[in-house]
């Protein structure tokens, strides 16, 4: 339940810690914003505010032309039910044809019934299932008929809509304009022949790009991954659908800014997903500084990096591979082995980008290599059986290396698993899985720059971070050094 006098208190004052925790519907208008909205606040008496901008479309309110609430950042719920609740959300991004999968399917995932996952969504969110796909559908249309020149058929189809004719009745019924009015006032009307299109996706500042690209830069894959002291670049392998990505900072508008090449158009609702969770979009700075800075320890990290993101994984099977390559070796050994076992399994690609030269490797091809086809890239005997039991694993669904509704269970299968140990389970668990809390208290790192401590004592003094840990993990990484005796 939102309080309305918090609400409107955030609104006014515009505070970006609020953006996309709620939405503002003005009756006079008809029309719901975010409460960053550059526009002049209505009046008090003419505010209704809700949870979710599904909510607001709900009940008939349109969305702002000028904040536009498609980009408003996501909420990144920790608890149970607010989590299967994000975590449909993310399904329903990700699918971006109808019936592709259907509400049955979908609760299976969580090992709930179809009523149970109604109830949690109508609970947390205020929506069906139903609304929630069709306003996130239609959100995802109107950005990119706003950012984009992409023809509006495109539109249709990428934004996960079966047919152009129900694109457009659902469009128009809702927005109360066609598709092509929307398109010529966002000045984008005329069509221009080119390879990529460019999209933002918001976040919730302080935002420390520059660390996370440095993060992200030590671990790039060779062939795979380009970085640089701006941007992030790395090809692209969705299904049957390969292409490039290059993404960097629009500062000014708390966004990131995302070139795509346009044969991933059609599965572009996945992508996007894809970048909020390699770059932790979703995130709630504020809410988690709050928390970690009553521990005296964290709070100069916090102060010198706010907004330290912990980097997420464009996929959760490459990241994994590169964990195991690491193990018991330095990162920039591991990155030289990893790229070596990219040249080796994955599938050359060409791109305007330099650098930019192989696929990802997938589970299936590396399940069918040999003990010696991957000993010979320098990955010793036991890594190389991990790597193809892993494959393996992921071939046949025993291992699920996405986010899910119940990490601790997905962390316990990982164990289950020849080679994956705590700290690999936990550092898979941070970053693939998204899980806010996670602790590898086997990291020597991580304990010396606690003073020296075992991963008992470490476990114990994490207990004081949940349920964030895994940020105080990154700002440990980061900024604390040894305690020197």
């Amino acid at each position: 339940m939102i309080d309305r006098m918090v609400a409107w208190r955030a609104m006014t004052s515009r505070d970006v810690r609020f953006d996309g925790v709620f939405f503002v519907g003005v009756t006079s208008t008809g029309i719901y914003c975010r409460p960053v909205c550059p526009v002049k606040a209505p009046h008090l008496k003419n505010c209704l505010f809700f949870d979710s901008a599904e909510a607001a479309e709900k009940a008939a309110f349109r969305p702002c032309l000028r904040c536009r609430p498609e980009l408003a950042p996501g909420n990144a719920p920790v608890d149970s039910s607010h989590r299967i609740a994000d975590l449909l959300i993310q399904r329903i991004e990700e699918s971006p044809i109808d019936n592709l999968e259907g509400l049955e399917a979908i609760a299976a995932r969580f090992n709930l019934s179809s009523r149970q996952l109604r109830r949690i969504v109508q609970k947390e969110l205020g929506v069906s299932p139903v609304e929630l796909r069709q306003t996130r559908r239609l959100l995802l249309a109107k950005q990119l008929l706003t950012e984009t020149a992409l023809p509006i058929t495109e539109i249709a189809y990428a934004s996960g809509f079966a047919s152009l004719r129900r694109f457009n009745e659902v469009f128009s019924q809702q927005y109360r304009m066609p598709p092509s009015r929307l398109r010529k006032e966002a000045g984008k009307g005329t069509f221009f022949a080119s390879e990529t299109s460019t999209l933002l996706l918001g976040y919730r500042p302080p935002f420390d790009w520059i660390a996370l690209l440095d993060f992200l830069r030590l671990r790039a894959i060779k062939g795979v991954e380009s970085v640089d002291a701006q941007s992030y670049a790395r090809t692209v392998r969705l299904g049957a659908y390969q292409g490039w990505i290059r993404v960097s900072e629009a500062k000014a508008r708390n966004s990131l800014s995302v070139e795509f090449s346009h044969s991933l158009t059609p599965v572009l609702p996945l992508l996007l997903r894809r970048l909020k969770n390699l770059f932790d979009l979703d995130a709630h700075p504020e809410r988690i500084a709050a928390h970690l800075q009553l521990t005296p320890c964290l709070a100069d990290s916090l102060q010198k990096n706010p907004g330290l993101r912990v980097p997420g994984a464009f996929d959760g099977y490459e990241m994994v591979v590169r964990a195991i390559l690491g193990q018991q070796i330095t990162v920039k050994a591991a990155t030289t082995v990893a790229g070596r076992f990219a040249q080796a399994f994955g599938e050359a690609i060409e791109t305007p980008i330099a650098g930019l030269t192989h696929l990802s490797p997938v589970a299936a091809r590396v399940a069918s290599a040999s003990l010696d086809e991957i000993a010979s890239l320098g990955i010793v005997s036991a890594r190389s059986r991990t790597l193809i039991a892993l494959a393996r694993a992921c071939e046949s669904g025993e291992v699920t290396l996405d986010t899910v509704a119940h990490p601790e269970q997905a962390i316990a299968q990982l164990l289950q698993q020849p080679g994956i140990g705590p700290w690999t389970a936990h550092y898979i668990a941070m970053r693939a899985l998204r899980w806010p809390d996670a602790f590898p208290k086997e990291d020597v790192v991580v304990r010396s720059n606690l003073g020296g401590m075992t991963a008992r004592e470490a476990e114990a003094a994490s207990q004081a971070w949940r349920p964030w840990r895994s940020y105080a993990v990154m700002h440990i990484w980061k900024n604390l050094t040894p305690v020197k005796g």
